[in-house]
């Protein structure tokens, strides 16, 4: 299972001081050196925190592969064509949310979803859609032509209760199966962190796991380099 690092967070407390540090570029340089497989962005309309300049430099440096996160609007596809990211996962976007809330309702928008990957696929671009670990949402993905999705494990994250942890899980890994029986790719993320990734690193159909305020928030205290490195060790863990 492959780990990707969004750095979103990076380029958040860049933008609350002004200036240039801490540097996204950067921190993208030390995730990929301490062995992560791919750098997440996330391109907002309202640019809270990565900008357009970061993502046509992280195109130049990244040596993995990087995924442009974006909500599916005609100036952020402009953008993304124009840079060719290795693919591009389509996210809900709402103004006044602190990050992204829930998942892509696919059956509600399968007409303006199905013209964007189309598009994308156009230009050769991978799609990925990110999702509630729904049956009908999967189907839905599936048949508009999406390469990929990315699982929300934000209701797993959340949950407090063993009981309900456990129920998440089984959600989670459920729609993980269906999604692979279904012949897409299989992400997941949302609010992963140090103590609850170990049982979805453990589902075999992920392919990989999208992680960022946790491994940011970790490098204040260990560095960048050791906080990647300690998240793959979980997720490499004997089950």
């Amino acid at each position: 299972m492959r780990l990707a690092i969004n750095i979103d967070h990076v380029a958040t407390l860049r933008n609350a001081r002004g200036g240039h540090e801490p540097d996204p570029i950067e921190a993208a340089k030390v995730c990929e050196a301490a062995g992560a497989r791919g750098i997440v962005c996330h391109l907002r309309e309202d640019r809270r925190h990565i900008r357009d300049e970061d993502v046509r430099i992280l195109r130049k440096i990244v040596k993995t592969k990087l995924d442009l996160e974006m909500a599916a609007t005609d100036e952020i596809i402009r953008i993304a064509v124009e840079i060719g990211p290795d693919f591009v996962t389509l996210v809900p976007e709402h103004r006044r949310e602190l990050t992204t809330e829930d998942g892509l309702d696919v059956i509600a928008n399968k007409r303006r979803l199905e013209d964007v990957i189309k598009t994308f696929h156009q230009h050769t671009i991978p799609v990925s859609l990110f999702v509630n670990p729904l049956d009908g949402q999967l189907e839905a993905a599936k048949e508009i032509g999406t390469d990929m999705i990315e699982i929300h494990t934000g209701e797993y994250s959340e949950a407090h209760a063993k009981r309900d942890q456990q129920v998440q899980l089984r959600r989670i890994r459920h729609a993980a199966r269906l999604a692979k029986s279904l012949g897409m790719g299989v992400n997941a993320g949302h609010g992963l962190n140090y103590v609850n990734v170990p049982p979805v690193a453990a589902i075999k159909e992920i392919d990989e796991l999208s992680i960022g305020h946790a491994v940011i928030t970790r490098a204040l205290f260990v560095g960048l380099d050791r906080a990647v490195r300690d998240m793959l060790r979980l997720m490499r863990r004997p089950r």
